[in-house]
């Protein structure tokens, strides 16, 4: 009995150990395979992808190597790949027809390398590829038709590059794409219909650019969208009604922009959004209509701006306001006596280092669940004259 167990016992241990000691064996040096599938592949012996991969091998990541080029043959005879990265790796070129041998890509991540330029359609074979990263890269310009073919595509990134007027018609046909990253490049200038094709994003990021201003009717088409970042701009002005179209809209940051005033109704028909970042901002008045109804607002950030005091209603529709960040406003002297009269939910309230000389006695009557609220350097006479007032 003992040694029918004990032949068992190794039975089973033979047949678990040798995919990985067979994966072992067929690993090249440099990399790490495990019997599933995934390669990894590190350091600067690396010139090429690496011969004798695994034959299942569905996953490949390449780090930190010394290859500078996808040759046309480099990713031949991997028919199982679907995952392909490349990244930290001094890449600065791509034979056109590099993909032809590896059409069943479903992922591609070139980031953080040296590509300068792109030839058009060195992507095209790729009609089943979902994801591709170009991020930290350093092109200047997207050659046309360079996305020609990636009917499939649902998240491009191409952050961290040098862009900066992006044609008219570069995504056009990327009908699929759910998120687009155009954040920290130089783009100074974005055409009205450079997003028109791509009705089914979901998150696009513009932040830190160079962009002036925005085109009126540039987001007229993105009706799904959810989040929505242009921060770290030096943008001037918004059209009217730029924003209209995005009643999905759920967080949107206009941070740190060169903004003294803003069209009235901008906030208008986006019943969705729950962040709202305009802090930084030279800011010099508010109009009186400015927020539509926003019941799922939480987080409102207006802080760092010119403003000397606020229409009473500004807030009024956000009955669901969790935190307010109103600090950092040094010219900011006055506020209205009911301006927190319709923020039940609040919990936090800073109002910290602010020019504020009085407050009403019953400005803070209607914050029932307020937990923080921090009046700290603003005006001493402020502070002494409250305390006596609101005790």
């Amino acid at each position: 009995m003992d040694s029918l167990f004990r032949g068992t016992l190794w039975t089973i241990l033979i047949l678990f150990t040798l995919p990985h000691l067979a994966c072992n064996m067929l690993c090249p040096g440099s990399c790490l395979c495990n019997f599933k599938g995934a390669v990894k592949c590190v350091g600067d012996a690396i010139t090429d992808i690496p011969q004798n991969l695994p034959v299942h091998t569905y996953l490949l990541q390449l780090n930190g190597t010394q290859m500078n080029i996808i040759n046309e043959q480099s990713l031949a005879k991997q028919y199982l790949l679907l995952r392909f990265s490349l990244t930290y790796s001094h890449l600065h070129a791509i034979h056109p027809n590099a993909f032809h041998v590896a059409r069943q890509l479903k992922s591609v991540k070139l980031s953080s390398n040296d590509l300068s330029a792109i030839s058009a359609r060195v992507f095209s074979p790729l009609a089943t590829l979902e994801q591709l990263h170009l991020d930290g890269n350093q092109m200047e310009t997207i050659a046309p038709d360079m996305f020609e073919g990636l009917v499939s595509l649902l998240d491009l990134d191409l952050s961290r590059n040098k862009l900066t007027s992006p044609a008219s018609d570069v995504f056009d046909g990327l009908t699929k794409l759910t998120f687009l990253n155009l954040g920290r490049n130089s783009i100074n200038k974005l055409p009205p219909t450079i997003f028109h094709s791509l009705t089914n994003l979901l998150q696009l990021m513009i932040y830190n650019n160079e962009l002036e201003e925005l085109e009126a009717g540039i987001f007229d088409k993105l009706v799904n969208l959810v989040e929505l970042k242009i921060h770290h701009n030096q943008i001037t002005i918004l059209p009217p009604q730029v924003f209209w179209s995005l009643n999905n809209l759920k967080t949107l940051t206009l941070s740190s922009n060169r903004l003294q005033a803003i069209p009235e109704k901008t906030f208008y028909n986006m019943p969705k959004l729950t962040k709202l970042t305009i802090y930084n901002n030279p800011l010099l008045s508010l109009p009186d209509q400015l927020m539509g109804h926003m019941p799922d607002m939480t987080d409102l950030y207006l802080y760092a701006t010119n403003l000397a005091t606020v229409p009473g209603n500004v807030f009024a529709n956000m009955s669901g306001l969790l935190r307010l960040n109103f600090h950092l406003n040094d010219k900011l002297r006055e506020l209205p006596s009911d301006l927190f009269c319709c923020l039940p939910k609040l919990e936090k309230l800073s109002l910290k280092s602010n020019d504020l000389l009085y407050l009403h006695p019953q400005l803070f009557s209607g914050l029932t669940t307020l937990g923080i609220l921090l009046l700290n350097d603003n005006k001493r006479y402020f502070l002494v004259k409250f305390s006596f007032e609101g005790s």
